[in-house]
């Protein structure tokens, strides 16, 4: 396990975050027999966005069966869409079953992590303590860190507020006069599920979402128990599940007109419970479907219709005491405001506390957008890998797919460490690093959620997107195989002095040469 070191604790690996991406790396690292590492979790259990997230109504718009690892099958899913708790209680297995907890450090949040260009080593400080580690793999997430916007007047407002993130679940809001900032996923979930108890609701649309039928239903005991007596039945489900999934990519990357029949199903859905055309068009969105995240729900059109519901088309934009005050001029009193606004993705707050190779933080790296190799290396940042990094979102199909790809990138990239042997590590080359966001970029040019004629957190704040993928979840499990160490400089400690200097290793020589 992990050795001292001059009092300081050193480990081969350290992962940071306990989600899927955090819990994946290190089952991973020990089927690859890497046991000398730690993951370092800021919260008091495991579970990531999952564990945060327990706002009422939670529950996964990807179907189970393929929203879990293909090395952790699960025949007892509930439901094809499964809730939060079901998701959790997933990880929590997954955690014991592949003996994960001794290597977890709970209530450990990364503070700070510095390159040494010396002992190419990461130097790491935590609220517990400090260590080093030869490799950091950060698996923090995009859906980690809440973003809440700056209302003028908020600071005062005399009420309850939070984040859909960060859900206070000892405030009672039966009878309360409820404010929903935002449409997004988290909210068509929420609303539906406060709804009945609340006093009056009123939620506030800045821009409407495109929403399509969710085809949920409850998974048959029948069904479950074929899946665990015949496992190839469960396999046959996931591929399939995954394969229809795999042949709507190319309308949302290369043939943005396609997705209209898409639409037409999605105003029908509509249309069946909205009837008032004045209310159908303040909720009919004016962009591409696809461009934003398109949302599941059988009942957010519903819930609006409720006679407590009232839909205000505009944006939060001041807070008067009890009084919200929407752009359209709109004034609404409430007891409470749940922001559903979403998260830090294209500006993770972890990025402000990593200093790399050449003294600047990863943050000042990305200050004109994320970019990094195969989703993975960022160029400066030596044996430091991204889970679901720079563009590698989906905006249809499993992440859980595109993390297990990145899984391959790591444990290739642990391989060529072992061969290459010694103190050593990789520092993605900046030409390397480049040429694949240019390839990247080109093709996000041709994809609905460049050319879809919205806004959303795809882009980041100069309206280029560094966060989706533009091809198929196959496509980049192949481009992640492997290492190319012809896109990679090969580090080794400085030179001693003449009189201390050993002689070169052969690989020394061959990777000089």
């Amino acid at each position: 396990m992990a050795e001292r070191e001059h009092e300081r604790e050193h480990v081969r690996v350290a992962v940071i975050g306990s989600g899927f991406g955090g819990l994946g790396a290190a089952v991973r690292l020990r089927r690859q027999g890497i046991t000398d590492f730690v993951v370092l979790e800021r919260a008091d259990a495991v579970g990531g966005t999952w564990r945060d997230n327990s706002y009422p109504g939670c529950a996964c718009d990807v179907p189970s069966h393929l929203y879990s690892f293909s090395f952790a099958p699960n025949p007892e899913w509930p439901r094809n869409f499964s809730g939060q708790t079901h998701i959790r209680a997933y990880l929590e297995r997954v955690t014991d079953t592949f003996g994960l907890r001794p290597h977890i450090r709970f209530n450990s949040e990364v503070r700070g992590l510095r390159w040494s260009n010396d002992e190419l080593r990461w130097e790491i400080e935590t609220a517990r303590g400090a260590l080093t580690a030869d490799v950091v793999v950060s698996a923090t997430g995009p859906l980690s860190d809440p973003k809440l916007p700056d209302v003028p007047g908020l600071d005062s407002f005399p009420g309850k507020v939070f984040h859909s993130a960060r859900w206070d679940h000892d405030y009672d809001l039966r009878g309360k006069r409820v404010a929903m900032v935002g449409t997004g996923a988290s909210a068509i979930q929420i609303v539906p599920a406060i709804q009945p108890e609340v006093g009056r609701l009123t939620v506030f649309q800045r821009t409407p979402p495109w929403v399509m039928p969710r085809a949920d239903r409850k998974i048959t005991g029948a069904e479950r128990w074929l899946h665990t007596k015949v496992p190839a039945t469960r396999a046959l489900r996931r591929q399939l599940l995954w394969g229809i999934r795999e042949l709507q990519v190319s309308a949302f990357t290369k043939r943005p007109n396609e997705l209209g029949l898409i639409e037409t199903i999605a105003k029908s859905h509509m249309r069946k419970v909205i009837k008032d055309p004045a209310m159908r068009a303040r909720l009919t969105p004016d962009y591409r479907i696809g461009c934003k995240r398109i949302l599941l729900s059988n009942s957010w059109y519903p819930a609006l219709a409720e006679p407590n519901v009232d839909l205000v088309s505009s944006g939060l934009t001041e807070v008067r005491g009890n009084t919200l005050v929407a752009s359209d001029g709109t004034e609404t009193e409430a007891d409470a405001i749940i922001f559903g606004t979403g998260f830090h993705v294209t500006d993770m707050p972890i990025a402000q506390r990593v200093t790399g190779a050449y003294g600047t933080t990863l943050a000042e790296e990305w200050k004109d957008g994320m970019e990094a190799l195969r989703g993975a290396s960022a160029a400066g940042f030596p044996n430091f890998l991204t889970i679901i990094g720079p563009n590698t979102g989906l905006g249809n199909s499993s992440m859980i797919l595109m993390i297990e790809a990145q899984l391959n990138y790591m444990a290739d990239f642990m391989r060529q460490l072992d061969i290459l042997g010694g103190r050593i590590a990789l520092s993605a080359r900046p030409s390397a690093v480049q040429e694949w966001t240019r390839t990247i970029q080109r093709r996000m040019q041709r994809t609905v959620w460049n050319t879809g004629g919205c806004d959303s957190w795809y882009l980041d704040a100069s309206g280029r997107n560094t966060t989706a993928w533009p091809g198929t979840t196959a496509e980049f499990r192949r481009v992640t195989r492997q290492v190319d160490l012809a896109e990679y400089e090969v580090l080794r400690p400085p030179a001693k002095p003449a009189e201390e200097a050993e002689p070169a290793t052969p690989i020394a020589k061959e990777v000089a040469a």
